[in-house]
């Protein structure tokens, strides 16, 4: 179906609405088929676990593209930067194999033209465009999460919120139940009645900080995550802002929609009330993040808050064998509530999964090194090969045994690069600059000069705030001993930055200026300096990429590189190595050979997420999208006996079920076993008895006699 042609098609040749896209289907289904060259009306894409969802979504982009659909009109939302541009690489190898006809050349690097990316990065470049139809200042800066949770402590301390008797919540508990409450739609308290029982007592005090805290970011024209979303949802509730939204785009496509959280729901609705043109791809089956404030809901009620929804349910799994989907759809088949679906696929053979009964931790760890080191000697090499667990805690015992049979690994999950302290310092000097009324970044580089403490940092910030953010207001400072030899030089890096200059464009070069004055601060206040100015070259190569500082300094918080490696561009040859990961973290990847271990009650599901019916359906979801990450060989391990650990070692012990997820009526869809190496139990059969038990119980009595 050809949409009605628009100023907004400008730019498409309309004949290409013509072309035979025979070739751009050919690789297809026909559900997949059917999603890609579905009309204009609301479309939900349900995509079962290896199914092809990006192939089916990319397809999709591309036949609004070749029908005509200008595609700087197309909207596409993903929650990864990286998801993005790989959408944008497929589109356009799809459109490369269009045949050559009048016009064709419109298609040249047409991926490249589609808004794509995060929900926060759209909302940024929409607020840096339309933000003033909501009163909103274009030249905000962004807080991340650490910082976030920074201000809020501020705002915490001056009104003394941490110095009642009873304990009051952190900072990043005191976030986490602001953020919940923005993208919950939910009052604070009824966020605290369901979420945190344990601070209703404080919540008079809460609101009281939340509005002190809004108020804060409102003075220093900051916008935290939460604010991105808030502001946009601004924008399609104002009828002038939800008008020109409207019209800027044709077409809006949101991949993984079951990790959307209500706000987010909202804002769709916002931009396509009726539905039209609108494409949502998800599976309800891995809706795993309620801890970000996600809802299944969302996916489960599509079809209902936009009639005349079309459905496409995606079900051939080209990931797994068939014996391994065959228990993985039985696990799903037992949620409360999903949409139908039952994955198969055109690999009939394989083992079944493997359901394997440990006596304890020890026995679970080397039962899974075991079978790792027999699937590489088979040609599986290790990085083919993923331990996957509930929690990251789980695998610190495993991790002990690794290295100590030398057997290297990475571990997903931990601190992300942009989170450690001395890039966290080099950020912070290019945010104060970019807006002087940022009290974190202010406060952060500030304390970072010897001999200023918190009191100095707030005299000289307040001090700069009168002069309205004018650095030169620092000259008549007169520094203490301990400070003046670098102040000179901090005042004129601070000016040099603040400047609106051609220089402004040279980002590199601004964090080359920060790197040289920083880098005695840096190797006087933390250990392993070599490392972390290593670390700073690479973001300072990033930086190198972008044509200004408020787009680099946007990119880097909304969706930051885990590690150096990703901003190095080709990370160094290495060592095969296993993989270690969430059950969280694993989701969207796949390997070979996956084990999941600790699969007992109370790590999955997790005894902190069974207070609810929603919650324990969650914690099935969890297991279902870690052993769905299996191609050919899945093993899914439960100790039953459980050591405490603490100060000292002991024999204190307790026994643990094997998790209800998978009851005893699944088991016919696994090989259950036992970790104990096979014939230990049975060396003596054969052998006659040497005595009774009347023999044994006859010498205790002697013995007690």
């Amino acid at each position: 179906m050809t949409p009605p042609q628009s100023e907004g098609h400008s730019g498409m040749n309309a004949d290409l609405g013509t072309l035979d896209l025979s070739t751009l289907l050919a690789d297809l289904n026909p559900q997949q088929r059917a999603a890609a060259t579905h009309g204009d009306g609301p479309l939900l894409i349900l995509a079962g676990a290896g199914t092809g969802k990006t192939t089916t979504l990319a397809h999709r982009v591309a036949c609004l593209i070749a029908r005509g659909i200008d595609p700087g009109r197309i909207l596409l939302l993903t929650f990864t930067r990286r998801a993005a541009a790989e959408m944008h690489r497929r589109v356009d190898a799809i459109l490369r194999r269009l045949p050559a006809k009048k016009g064709a050349n419109g298609f040249a690097s047409a991926g490249r033209k589609i808004w794509g990316g995060t929900f926060h990065s759209v909302a940024t470049r929409l607020l840096r465009r339309h933000g003033q139809l909501v009163g909103l200042d274009p030249e905000f800066t962004i807080l991340d999460r650490s910082d976030s949770e920074d201000l809020l402590n501020v705002v915490r301390g001056e009104l003394n919120l941490a110095k009642e008797n009873v304990r009051f919540p952190l900072k990043g508990t005191c976030l986490d139940i602001y953020s919940r409450a923005v993208n919950v739609r939910t009052k604070v308290d009824k966020i605290l009645e369901r979420d945190f029982p344990w601070c209703l007592q404080h919540a008079e005090a809460l609101k009281q900080l939340f509005e002190a805290y809004v108020d804060r970011k409102e003075q220093q024209r900051v916008l935290d995550y939460d604010d991105l979303l808030l502001f946009w949802h601004a924008l399609v509730e104002e009828p002038a802002g939800a008008d020109l939204l409207r019209k800027q785009f044709d077409a809006v496509l949101v991949d993984e929609y079951q990790d959307t959280n209500t706000l987010q729901a909202e804002i769709l609705k916002g931009m396509c009330p009726d539905g039209r043109g609108l494409t949502v791809v998800g599976d309800d089956a891995q809706s795993i993040y309620s801890f970000r404030a996600a809802t299944v809901r969302n996916i489960l009620d599509f079809p209902g808050q936009f009639p005349g929804t079309t459905i496409v349910t995606l079900e051939e799994n080209y990931r797994s064998t068939q014996p391994i989907l065959d228990a993985t759809n039985q696990v799903i088949a037992l949620s409360q509530e999903r949409h139908e679906k039952n994955l198969f696929s055109s690999r009939t053979t394989g083992s079944r999964p493997a359901l394997v009964c440990c006596l304890d931790e020890d026995e679970q760890n080397e039962f899974v090194i075991s079978q790792i080191l027999a699937h590489r000697e088979r040609g599986i090499d290790l990085k083919k090969q993923a331990v996957l667990f509930r929690a990251s805690h789980h695998s610190v015992t495993l991790e002990v045994e690794l290295a100590r049979r030398n057997i290297p690994f990475h571990k997903y999950g931990g601190l992300k690069f942009i989170e450690a302290a001395h890039v966290k310092d080099l950020m912070a000097f290019l945010r104060f600059a970019e807006n002087p009324r940022d009290l974190v970044a202010g406060t952060r580089v500030l304390m970072l000069l010897p001999g200023v403490g918190q009191k100095k940092a707030r005299q000289l910030l307040e001090l700069l705030a009168a002069a309205r953010g004018e650095f030169r207001t620092w000259r008549e400072y007169r520094p203490p001993a301990a400070t003046a030899e670098c102040w000179p030089s901090f005042l004129e890096l601070m000016m040099h930055l603040a400047s609106r200059t051609p220089n402004d464009k040279d980002v590199a070069g601004q964090v080359h200026l920060v790197r040289k004055f920083y880098r005695p601060l840096l190797e006087e206040k933390y250990d392993h300096p070599a490392a972390r100015l290593r670390d700073l070259e690479q973001v300072e190569l990033a930086s190198s990429k972008f044509t200004d500082r408020a787009t680099f300094l946007a990119e880097i918080t909304l969706d930051p590189p885990s590690s150096t490696q990703e901003l190095a561009g080709e990370p160094l040859l290495d060592e095969d190595y296993l993989v270690l990961s969430t059950m969280h973290s694993a989701k969207g990847l796949e390997w070979d050979s996956v084990y999941i271990i600790h699969a007992a009650d109370g790590n999955i599901p997790s005894d902190m997420a069974t207070g609810s019916t929603a919650d324990i359906e969650e914690e099935r979801r969890l297991l279902y999208v870690a052993m769905t990450r299996a191609r050919h060989w899945l093993y899914v391990c439960h100790p039953q006996r459980y050591y405490f650990h603490n100060r000292f070692k002991s024999d204190a012990h307790s026994y643990a079920q094997r998790t209800r997820f998978i009851p005893a009526e699944l088991e016919p869809y696994f090989e259950v076993q036992s970790a104990s190496p096979e014939g230990e139990a049975s060396q003596a059969a054969g052998h006659e008895a040497v005595m009774t038990t009347q023999d044994v119980r006859r010498r205790l009595k002697s013995l007690l006699s």
